[in-house]
């Protein structure tokens, strides 16, 4: 036991050294251009905890990521710019109707099995696509939304502002939301409900054996998937400040499941490091442009063939190897 407590405190204790290590980044990096690759790691890993979720606990292949990241983005810029509401209030709204959308497309989806579902949410991938690039009336279509606001300033005690419109600023709000999603994440993994998730993704039918409606558990992981793709989505849209329809397109769900395979699935920190790696291989790799996804896609397939787990999870794999020896 008083080993047990050890190791908690011992990962709390790194955990906070990392936090703060990430908080200080702003006063290290100075650079524009770095703390702008920063910011979109943060939103980037925020994607792609939302896929690992229903992924990597679930088993269940959303190919629709990009999807409702861009119907997050659309869905917040428009209440912004049309509305004229803030950005918090976007924020909640667009998600609460992208994870109902969510819901409602994962209600005969999620019935399927196998291939199937992820062939069912590609195609609606291609639908969320279509209807943003046709739309021109309400989304302007290629011409791209422009002119996205930055949130507004917010008011505390004593005179003081928090103001977004310096990087550091979207840097701190992008990392308190990632931090939060991780929380919020952690939460649900290891609760019931998250054990749920995982009975599922080793087997519905022994799942049902045992009381557990596997439907239901794939929706709720859906639904709440749906709803951090969809913060992930709001974020970049204030960030970047316009939009055009391949936010939506199965190019952003290509790169997010990149992220989530290369730093391994049904972990917390695997999607972190998967975001961090293609990002920073993607602007080195920029000289290529739409050559870059064939260079993604043959890292992937090295991944597949020689780290199946991904980087943690071969990493974990090693450690406990370590450990069985030494024992």
């Amino acid at each position: 036991m008083e080993q047990i407590k050890k190791s908690f405190a011992t990962k709390g204790f790194l955990i906070f050294l990392l936090i703060v290590a990430a908080a200080a980044l702003p006063v290290v990096i100075t650079d524009k251009y770095w703390m702008h690759i920063l910011i979109l790691i943060c939103i980037w890993s925020i994607a792609a905890q939302s896929l690992n979720l229903i992924m990597g606990y679930t088993g269940q292949a959303n190919l629709a990521l990009g999807a409702f990241f861009g119907l997050g983005a659309y869905t917040t810029a428009l209440m912004m710019l049309k509305l004229g509401l803030g950005f918090w209030p976007a924020l909640i709204l667009s998600a609460l109707l992208t994870s109902a959308v969510g819901f409602l497309i994962g209600l005969p989806t999620l019935r399927t099995k196998g291939s199937y579902f992820a062939i069912g949410t590609l195609c609606f991938n291609v639908i969320v696509f279509i209807a943003i690039e046709r739309w021109e009336s309400l989304t302007e279509g290629t011409r791209g939304l422009m002119g996205i606001p930055p949130p507004a300033p917010i008011a505390l005690p004593l005179g003081l502002t928090i103001d977004f419109s310096s990087l550091a600023a979207m840097f701190y709000l992008c990392l308190l939301m990632l931090l939060v999603t991780i929380f919020v994440k952690y939460r649900i993994v290891h609760s019931l409900m998250g054990r749920s998730f995982i009975a599922v993704r080793e087997s519905e039918e022994l799942t049902s054996s045992i009381g557990i409606n596997p439907m239901r558990t794939k929706l709720i992981s859906f639904t709440v998937s749906v709803f951090l793709a969809s913060i992930a989505g709001s974020l970049y849209a204030v960030y970047i400040g316009f939009l055009d329809p391949e936010i939506a397109s199965h190019h952003v769900t290509f790169e997010v499941l990149l992220f989530v395979v290369l730093g391994g699935g049904a972990t917390i920190t695997g999607p972190i490091i998967g975001a961090v790696v293609v990002t920073i291989l993607g602007e080195l790799l920029h000289f290529l442009e739409g050559f870059r996804l064939i260079a993604y896609g043959l890292v992937l397939v090295l991944v597949i063939i020689f780290m199946p787990q991904g980087i943690v999870g071969t990493l974990l794999s090693f450690r406990a190897k370590l450990f069985s020896r030494k024992l």
